[in-house]
C-alpha cells in the first residue's frame, strides 16, 4: 500500500495546503507563504463579475445534460452485451464499443470538426445530398452542448459499461436458475434479477458523477470553443485559463478552482446522504 498512499500524500493531499493561496495576493518574490493576506478579496471578484451567473449557468446545464444523457447508456449496454449468447459476436461488440475510449481527446476534437466541417464534412455533405442546406455546427451556440455530450458518449460509454458487465458477473446464478424455474421471460429476469444486482454500483457511480458536476473536463470543451459558440461554451474550467492562467493572476484562479471544490464535495455529501437514506447503498 505504501506506493498509492504516498501518490495521493505528494500529489494530492500536499498540494492542498496551497489553496492558501486563494486568499492572499501572490507576489513571485515573496512566494506563497510571503504573499500578503487578502480574506475573501478574490471570491468576491469572481461573484460580482458580471459573467459569473452564465458560468454557473454553462457549467451546470453541460455537466448535467452529461449525467442525464449519459449515465443509463452505459448500463443498456452492459445488460444488452450481457444477453449476448455467441461468444465471438459479444467480444466484437465489446471491443467495437470500448476501442473509442483510448482516443485521445485532441484526435477525438479532430475528429468532430472534420465531421462536421461547414463545407467538407461528412454531415455538411449528407444534408446536401438531401437538397438541404448546411448547418455550421460548431458555430452555432445552441449545437454546442449536444455536439460535447454525444460525443462523449460515443466515446466512454463502452468502457463505463465494463464497470457495470464486472457487477453482473457477480449476480447469483442460481437467482437466474430460480427465474427460470418460474418461468421469467429475458426482460423479467433484467428486471427482477440484473438490475437488482447492480443497484449498487449504479448509485455509487452516481454519487460519483453528481459530485462532478462542476469539474467538467477543461480539455474538450477549451479545444471545442470558437467566438461563436463561446456564449455556452465558456465553462469556470475555460474561464479560469483565460482569466487566471493566461493573465498570471495565479490567486483569482485559485480562488475559483477552489470554489469549485467546495461545491462538488457539498454535491458529493448530500447526493451520497440520500442515497444512503433511500437505497441504503452509498460511498460511506
Amino acid at each position: 500500500m505504501i506506493p498509492p498512499v504516498l501518490f495521493f500524500l505528494i500529489f494530492k493531499y500536499y498540494p492542498m495546503l496551497n489553496a492558501a493561496l486563494a486568499f492572499k495576493d501572490y507576489n513571485v518574490i515573496k512566494g506563497i507563504w510571503g504573499s500578503p493576506w487578502v480574506g475573501f478579496k478574490h471570491f468576491q471578484l469572481f461573484f460580482e463579475n458580471p459573467q459569473f451567473w452564465t458560468l454557473v449557468k454553462n457549467t451546470v446545464l453541460l455537466s448535467g445534460y452529461l449525467i442525464l444523457a449519459g449515465f443509463p447508456i452505459p448500463i443498456v449496454l452492459a445488460l444488452m452485451i450481457n444477453e449476448i449468447r455467441g461468444g465471438r459476436f459479444k467480444k466484437f461488440v465489446q471491443l467495437v464499443s470500448f476501442a473509442p475510449y483510448f482516443i485521445s481527446t485532441v484526435v477525438m476534437v479532430s475528429i468532430i470538426m472534420l465531421f462536421l466541417a461547414p463545407r467538407l464534412g461528412f454531415a455538411n455533405i449528407a444534408l446536401n445530398y438531401f437538397g438541404l442546406e448546411s448547418i455550421n455546427f460548431l458555430g452555432e451556440p445552441g449545437m454546442f452542448r449536444s455536439i460535447y455530450v454525444w460525443s462523449d458518449i460515443w466515446q466512454t460509454a463502452g468502457y463505463n459499461a465494463v464497470i457495470y458487465l464486472a457487477a453482473l458477473a457477480g449476480v447469483d446464478p442460481t437467482l437466474y436458475e430460480a427465474a427460470k424455474v418460474d418461468g421469467a421471460s429475458r426482460f423479467q429476469k433484467i428486471r427482477h434479477v440484473d438490475l437488482p444486482g447492480i443497484v449498487p454500483t449504479i448509485v455509487i457511480i452516481l454519487i460519483l458523477n453528481v459530485g462532478n458536476v462542476m469539474a467538467l473536463g477543461f480539455e474538450k470543451v477549451y479545444l471545442l470553443q470558437n467566438p461563436l459558440n463561446l456564449v455556452n461554451s465558456e465553462i469556470i474550467a475555460t474561464y479560469v485559463y483565460r482569466i487566471g492562467l493566461l493573465n498570471a493572476n495565479y490567486s483569482f484562479a485559485t480562488a475559483v478552482g477552489l470554489f469549485n471544490s467546495v461545491i462538488n464535495l457539498v454535491l458529493l455529501l448530500t447526493v451520497n446522504g440520500l442515497a444512503k437514506r433511500l437505497t441504503k447503498n452509498s460511498i460511506w
